[in-house]
């Protein structure tokens, strides 16, 4: 930022993307620091590379103005993107209420007892799409970016196999489970059954032994206990 008595300017060079075969454009501002309007004017040393919207006006009292500075495009680059361009700004007292219509080229005319003030501007070309730094090769000749993809497709690789094993480990347990749960059911039923078979001729016997001698008989007794122990080992088994 540079200034004086009338004016303050920001920024203090015009920085300018530049890019082959195309426009680019910068803002300037000027700022009245006084009570008083204040003209003023922009020239530059080449006047066909650049295009200024406003080249001149009137800046209010306490006010700011922009200023578009646009560059026509390049067939090519200068050497370096080193740029000998300037720009002069320059501005003095105007009449209160001035409007851009009363600004002539005599106004900024130097004069004994006129206070003209001027300044400078040099331009500066910046690369437009400035290049992304490049990750350092390894001893090996491979980028990090590369190993730490290989590192991710190993590990990804290792993942998945575990999960295959896993699941097959499974797999297998549960197919073992099955057969057991469905082979004890197999049992329980054949042991129902025979439970059932078995009260069924228990209950012919009873009948038959209330008939011949009204009680039970020994050998009664004998088949049910026999069919308690069976039936509580078949019970305690499943």
């Amino acid at each position: 930022m540079i200034g004086g008595g009338l004016l303050k300017i920001h920024p203090s060079e015009l920085k300018l993307p530049f890019e082959v075969k195309k426009q680019s454009s910068c803002c300037m501002q000027l700022t009245n620091k006084t009570d008083h309007y204040v003209a003023f004017k922009v020239k530059t040393t080449s006047p066909k590379k650049y295009s200024v919207r406003p080249n001149m006006g009137v800046v209010l009292p306490k006010s700011t103005i922009s200023i578009t500075v646009t560059m026509q495009a390049h067939k090519e680059a200068p050497p370096d993107l080193q740029c000998k361009d300037k720009f002069l700004v320059q501005s003095v007292v105007a009449d209160d209420g001035a409007t851009t219509k009363d600004i002539t080229a005599e106004m900024f005319n130097k004069a004994p007892g006129k206070d003209v003030e001027e300044f400078k501007l040099r331009v500066v070309y910046i690369p437009a799409n400035p290049p992304s730094p490049v990750p350092e090769e390894s001893e090996e000749g491979i980028s990090p970016r590369s190993s730490v993809l290989e590192n991710e497709t190993q590990s990804s690789t290792l993942f998945d196999a575990v999960s295959r094993s896993f699941k097959e480990a499974s797999t297998e347990q549960s197919h073992e489970e099955e057969l057991i749960i469905s082979k004890l059911t197999e049992e329980k039923n054949y042991a129902i059954q025979q439970n059932k078979k078995l009260r069924q001729e228990l209950e012919l016997l009873r009948k038959q032994s209330q008939k011949s001698s009204g009680g039970f008989s020994i050998m009664f007794m004998v088949i049910v206990a026999i069919l308690g122990v069976i039936f509580g080992y078949i019970i305690k088994e499943t």
